[in-house]
Order: C-alpha cells, then sequence, then structure tokens
C-alpha cells in the first residue's frame, strides 16, 4: 500500500460519492439503482477498517520504518547503494511517516476526503451526502439483526464485512454531519448499531468499537446522551 494507492482511493471515493449523491435521486434510489457503486463504496470502505486494525496491532511499524530511513541514511553516507530502484526517496518517506503517525490512518484519509468532498460541492446539499451515509448504515444494521438475512452470511468474514461497512459509514457521517452521528437529531440508530456490535464475538468488534470511541468528532459532545457513552465505555 503506498501513497498513491491512497490518492487513488481518495478520488476514488469523491468520484463514488459524486455518483451516489447527485440529483435528482435520494440516497435509497441511487443504492437500489446503482448497487455496484454502491458496493465498489463498501470494499472501499472495508478495506479502510481492515488495514487499519492490521496498524493498530502493529504498533512497531513506525519504529521499524525509522530505522528503515536510518539504514538507508547510512549506506548513502557510506556510497553503499544496494538497491537503488527500490529505495525510497526521502519526500516519500516524510509522508509515510506521517501517515503511520495517525492512529487510524486510513480512516483520517477517507475523513479528509469525505469533508473535501462536501466543502468543494458547495452547491450538492450536505443531507445527499449524510442521507446516503444514514442509508447505508441502516441497511447494514438491518441485516446484522434481523435472523432471516443474517442466515444468509455464508461466512465470518461475511459478517465482518458488513459490521466494518456499519462501522465506516457512522464514522464519515459523524466527520460530515455539522452536529454528527451522536446526537438525538441524528439520523443514524447508534444505540442500535452499538448494541449489534456488542452481541458479536467481543474479540471481533472490539477494533471496531475502539474506532468509534477514538475516531469519530462528536462522541464526547455535550450533546452525547449518556446511555451512548456508557455504551462505548
Amino acid at each position: 500500500m503506498s501513497l498513491l494507492d491512497i490518492r487513488r482511493d481518495e478520488k476514488a471515493l469523491q468520484s463514488l460519492l459524486e455518483s451516489l449523491t447527485c440529483p435528482p435521486y435520494t440516497p435509497t434510489q441511487h443504492l437500489e439503482r446503482q448497487q455496484a457503486l454502491a458496493k465498489e463504496f463498501a470494499e472501499i470502505l472495508h478495506f479502510t477498517l481492515r488495514f487499519d486494525e492490521l496498524k493498530m496491532r502493529n504498533p512497531a511499524i513506525q519504529n521499524d520504518f525509522s530505522y528503515y530511513r536510518r539504514t538507508i541514511s547510512r549506506n548513502r553516507i557510506n556510497n553503499m547503494h544496494l538497491d537503488i530502484e527500490n529505495e525510497v526517496n526521502n519526500e516519500m518517506a516524510n509522508r509515510m511517516s506521517l501517515f503511520y503517525a495517525e492512529a487510524t490512518p486510513m480512516l483520517k484519509t477517507l475523513s479528509n476526503a469525505t469533508m473535501h468532498f462536501v466543502s468543494e460541492n458547495k452547491t450538492l446539499p450536505i443531507e445527499n451526502t449524510t442521507d446516503c451515509l444514514s442509508t447505508m448504515t441502516s441497511v447494514c444494521k438491518v441485516m446484522l439483526e434481523t435472523p432471516e438475512y443474517r442466515s444468509r452470511f455464508t461466512s465470518e468474514e461475511t459478517l465482518m464485512f458488513c459490521m466494518r461497512v456499519m462501522v465506516g459509514v457512522i464514522i464519515l457521517y459523524d466527520h460530515v454531519h455539522p452536529v454528527g452521528a451522536f446526537c438525538k437529531t441524528s439520523k443514524i440508530d447508534m444505540k442500535g448499531c452499538i448494541k449489534v456490535l456488542k452481541e458479536q464475538a467481543p474479540d471481533s468488534v472490539e477494533g471496531l468499537l475502539n474506532a468509534l470511541r477514538f475516531t469519530t468528532k462528536h462522541l464526547n459532545d455535550e450533546s452525547t446522551s449518556k446511555q451512548i457513552r456508557a455504551m462505548l465505555q
């Protein structure tokens, strides 16, 4: 995963959001009419949550990269260009260091890309974007909590896919919506979403619950109910 790949994902996300939020269709109509695009959007969200889970499980990655940079510097000083074709240049190395310094770098990248999409498309009502995200959240929650739909999951990975997408769109919604996902007027049933996560095996959802705890924007706002905060403690 290079930074060029990440930037391509940013552009891809913004293109998908444009297709899934443009008039005259409602979010539900978009998701029904453009299922392939909605699936691609979900794939990006799934990859993002999975990437950050792995990154958080490997806290030594920053130290390892720092060691790599020191080794490259020593080799340059000693004129030892052993594998110059595959060597990361200074500019890219600096960007990588900043990227991996984030606790959840991919979520940060996608949140920023979504906010940029909203800010750059001033003629598009923000509700078009937030309603798309809240609708996707509702679809995932219903699939997870309804036995009839849940029974159609063919593997544990399908279950994880659905949960990661749900958490991903919640986080994007919370960053884009002016008052976030946790207030009473939110179109996302946060209590229901947290409840369905907590009904799963603890080991499989701890990373997702941590994402809600630490990468959302409005969880600690005064408008967030004490019950929701307690559910995420």
